[in-house]
């Protein structure tokens, strides 16, 4: 179970953290709504429950993720710390606001208002891809919210327009709408071209990021804010924050990811207190692919950091 609590984050954005654990038994949901996610439940306005000495974690999706992509990481974290899930921006829950919104800033600074709103700092932020990014940029500028720091399956280095142009051409090419969500899991996990070989767990995460309309089933987010999300970041290296970065810092990459062991390493040797992990048979989608093993590859460092 998780609840949504409101916060507002830059610029007046209202976004939905949810906080798992067991809910208040007054707090209910729409079963109706169509953007409801299938691991959480919850309605707005709440006020966060007691969290006694219990350490603070902020999960952050990356770019088309929500929260719920993160609830079987935060149901085992919620039974010894406070976890957290944010929708970012534009995704989920969250509001979208207007396409000039999506700045490398603004991002960071919604991550900085949850914090400070929610009462979790010091807390560890568990950031996947662009929520990684994020993560490591807050515990740059604000090192005293942050205490530890997981970076799961994100480049530090420049990516550049090429990457750009592809993800525009990928978002095109996607035959929205589908008709059920068995075709939303089937072209993600199967026909995508993108795809090398069937991978029920892609197709299981895009159809979490999906919504019922008049005409089909359409992402919870628009194409055109994803990539100017993505535009802010891909044309800079972001070394130089990295190395700002003071707190303990595990980089774990999937060995079919998009982090290579080269490059994570030298993240690691950038990190002041850099720490390194890989999860076999598993992409991109690290916590998705393999959740025993990103299990079994975070619990040791979150341990070492215990309750702070």
């Amino acid at each position: 179970m998780a609840r949504r609590i409101d916060v507002t984050g830059a610029g007046g954005v209202r976004l939905a953290a949810w906080e798992f654990g067991d809910p208040p038994k007054t707090d209910r949901f729409d079963p109706t709504d169509p953007t409801a996610p299938a691991d959480l439940t919850g309605h707005p306005g709440g006020s966060p429950a007691p969290a006694g000495d219990l350490p603070g974690v902020l999960l952050l999706h990356g770019l088309m993720g929500r929260a719920s992509h993160w609830a079987p990481t935060a149901r085992w974290l919620a039974a010894r710390h406070r976890a957290v899930a944010l929708d970012q921006r534009g995704h989920g829950r969250s509001d979208k606001p207007p396409r000039s919104s999506y700045t490398r800033e603004a991002y960071v600074e919604d991550v900085e208002a949850a914090l400070e709103q929610l009462g979790l700092g010091p807390a560890v932020l568990i950031g996947h891809a662009m929520g990684a990014l994020t993560a490591w940029q807050l515990a740059a500028k604000r090192p005293d919210l942050v205490r530890g720091l997981i970076i799961c399956d994100m480049r530090a280095s420049a990516l550049g327009g090429a990457s750009q142009h592809t993800w525009a051409e990928w978002f095109r090419a996607w035959p929205v709408p589908f008709a059920t969500l068995a075709d939303v899991r089937k072209w993600f996990g199967e026909d995508d071209p993108w795809v090398e070989r069937p991978n029920p767990a892609r197709g299981e995460f895009y159809a979490e990021v999906m919504a019922e309309s008049p005409d089909g089933w359409r992402p919870v987010f628009e194409p055109e804010h994803m990539l100017r999300s993505r535009e802010t970041w891909v044309y800079d290296a972001h070394w130089e924050e990295l190395a700002q970065v003071r707190c303990p810092t595990l980089v774990v990459r999937g060995l079919d990811g998009e982090l290579g062991r080269a490059e994570a390493q030298e993240m690691v040797r950038v990190l002041p207190h850099g720490q390194y992990a890989e999860v076999a048979d598993a992409g991109h989608l690290v916590h998705y692919d393999q959740p025993e093993a990103w299990r079994a590859a975070i619990e040791p460092f979150l341990d070492a950091l215990g309750n702070g």
